[in-house]
């Protein structure tokens, strides 16, 4: 019998990786639905434009064969890149702060779609506050750590003002949060064992507009 000692080692996948496997994720997807049956590697990274040998060092991480000058078969290959990306298992969460970004965040049923359910909003405007958007309900602030005893929520949503981003962190830290999707433009302070996904719109409109400014020139 294999000890624990024994077992493979569990092997962390690079970021840059997992950035890009949704990106051949979607392109299977399309290429499926036009009735594609496997694709290549050569075909993923023609379509968006990645070396072919990065589309297959990315999906060497990943547990799929491919058949020689035939590739992967392209149902198989969706089915499996959806479990490994986390996007077959349902993931509840929390959103913080019921502004525009917010209320979108709650109105786009597309995300259930790939793994998150948020089950849950909080605000302190009174006039949210009682409401649904989406049918998901909006608590007061107030409410969070109550409603964390009730329902089994290990991911939050932050979409509130810049002023109030640290304080909602550290309390939803507190209360049990173990992972957090932020949508402010600060860098939120967490401890280490949190895991913390930044998603700055205002970072990429920055880079956009500077690399916009010099093709005008």
């Amino acid at each position: 019998m294999t000890s624990q000692s024994e077992q493979p080692k569990k092997v962390k996948v690079p970021e840059p990786t997992l950035r890009r496997l949704p990106w051949y994720l979607s392109n299977v997807r399309l290429l499926n639905k036009k009735g594609v049956e496997y694709v290549s590697s050569t075909q993923i990274s023609k379509q968006i434009n990645i070396d072919a040998s990065k589309v297959a060092k990315d999906l060497s991480y990943v547990n799929i064969a491919g058949r020689t000058r035939v590739g992967y078969h392209a149902e198989t290959m969706i089915r499996v890149l959806e479990e490994f990306l986390g996007f077959s298992t349902e993931h509840k969460a929390f959103l913080f702060g019921v502004g525009s970004l917010g209320g979108a965040l709650l109105s786009d049923s597309g995300l259930n779609q790939f793994g998150l359910k948020i089950v849950g909003a909080f605000d302190v405007d009174p006039a949210k506050v009682g409401t649904t958007i989406n049918d998901i309900p909006i608590y007061h602030t107030d409410e969070f750590e109550e409603r964390m005893k009730q329902a089994k929520v290990n991911i939050g949503v932050l979409t509130v003002p810049i002023e109030i981003a640290q304080d909602i962190t550290d309390r939803i830290v507190g209360g049990g949060i173990q992972a957090l999707w932020n949508f402010t433009p600060v860098r939120i302070r967490v401890p280490e064992d949190i895991v913390v996904q930044n998603t700055s719109l205002y970072a990429h409109l920055a880079v956009m507009f500077n690399r916009l400014g010099f093709n005008e020139k």
